[in-house]
């Protein structure tokens, strides 16, 4: 939280109007942040600030594509225009996307690629030359992954990969904007209820010959917890990640996931 003395922390999230996107803005609204968010949706962005507000939040929002290096430049000049210096970066937008391997077509796997990772670096880079981050105090870039990103998934291999690079660009760009005293780190969800979580099951249902309740039974049967994740789980630690009790936490993957992954 913030005192009556300092300024509002600025806090940019992408795929915020669904899902673990959502839960952060939410969480970091409730903190003391003062929210941009995005989406690919006008409606929805326009719908989701409108909620939060609602909720007492400052939150302003706009449409983007984050696999658009342009529309990514656009995004962090319409944030800083309206909020100011960028303190807190969470890049959350993400897709699902897998299947055999052998029938992966070139085009799903570019996909799942610029949209999971390549955003990931130029959002990034867009924000340390543009977006003022260099220069507030209490910096944070926080990415989230996956669990997937630290082991192999199976009928996954484009998503599992995308992950894993982004845990890597996490902790390369952790140890290298360390000495500025921006802090970097992963979180990495395991199974949580979202609406991606149901396509995802529907994918697995579709390709093994079963239900999506089947699925569900059989994931849940892997967590050690036997439950999916909450995206407010997931918020909960993005929360904490940006506070100054976690100014020491740099160039980390952590995990949260009901015990799914113990590495």
């Amino acid at each position: 939280m913030t005192t009556a003395t300092e300024p509002r922390p600025v806090a940019l999230v992408t795929g915020g109007t669904s899902g673990i996107g959502l839960a952060v803005a939410r969480e970091l609204g409730q903190r003391g942040h003062r929210v941009f968010l995005c989406a690919r949706t006008e409606d929805k962005v326009k719908q989701t600030v409108e909620d939060l507000r609602a909720e007492g939040l400052e939150v302003e929002g706009a449409v983007a594509d984050v696999r658009s290096g342009e529309s990514l430049a656009a995004l962090v000049r319409a944030a800083v225009e309206t909020f100011g210096p960028i303190s807190v970066l969470v890049n959350n937008a993400g897709r699902s996307g897998g299947g055999p391997t052998a029938g992966i077509s070139d085009e799903l796997w570019h996909d799942v690629i610029d949209t999971n990772l390549t955003s990931v670096f130029l959002l990034t880079r867009e924000v340390l030359n543009h977006g003022g981050i260099t220069g507030v105090d209490n910096a944070r870039i926080i990415n989230i992954a996956s669990t997937a990103g630290k082991q192999g998934v199976v009928l996954g291999a484009p998503y599992s990969a995308s992950k894993h690079a982004v845990v890597g660009f996490t902790k390369a760009l952790g140890k290298e904007l360390a000495p500025a005293g921006i802090t970097v780190n992963a979180v990495c969800p395991g199974y949580v209820e979202t609406p991606m979580a149901e396509r995802v099951r529907q994918g697995y249902a579709t390709a093994l010959g079963t239900t999506t309740d089947q699925v569900q039974e059989q994931f849940e049967a892997k967590i050690p917890l036997g439950r999916y994740s909450t995206p407010e789980e997931v918020a909960g630690l993005v929360g904490y990640l940006t506070s100054r009790q976690a100014a020491s936490i740099t160039a980390q993957a952590l995990n949260v996931c009901g015990g799914l992954g113990n590495f």
